[in-house]
């Protein structure tokens, strides 16, 4: 029987949350109704840099967006996901091309071969959290 994707330890989650410091945001909204805008802005309120990637948008929270991960000009810590889960995969092959370290795929994003594809390759993963929730419960 094939291995079941497991998240990280809570200890785990917690350094990574510490240790990160700009955070590509897929599927960025620029509708404050959406989820992804509201934990992007409550990221920025963190101190994090959040970084913009949808190609509808041209700028969000004050940020400039790229049309793909491949545009980023600058370092990414973590890729936050906020994407349908049939866009993982591709997404997957985008961070281990660009050999991103870490993948956080939101509440309700879940695709696990392609988690334990991007583990395999060396990236932390985290699915099917919120980073927002995550965030307020550990790093009080």
């Amino acid at each position: 029987m094939a291995a079941r994707f497991v998240n990280p330890s809570t200890g785990d989650i917690r350094e990574l949350l510490q240790r990160i410091k700009a955070i590509a945001v897929v599927g960025l909204s620029a509708s404050p109704s959406r989820p992804s805008h509201g934990v992007a802005r409550a990221l920025q309120g963190f101190g994090y840099r959040i970084i913009p990637v949808n190609p509808g948008l041209s700028e969000v929270l004050g940020e400039k967006a790229y049309p793909s991960l491949e545009a980023v000009p600058e370092p990414v810590d973590l890729v936050d996901v906020f994407r349908e889960s049939s866009h993982v995969a591709g997404i997957v092959e985008q961070c281990i091309a660009l050999k991103l370290p870490a993948l956080w795929l939101q509440d309700g994003v879940v695709d696990e071969a392609a988690a334990m594809r991007a583990r395999q390759a060396g990236l932390t993963v985290v699915m099917d959290r919120c980073i927002y929730r995550d965030h307020a419960q550990l790093l009080r």
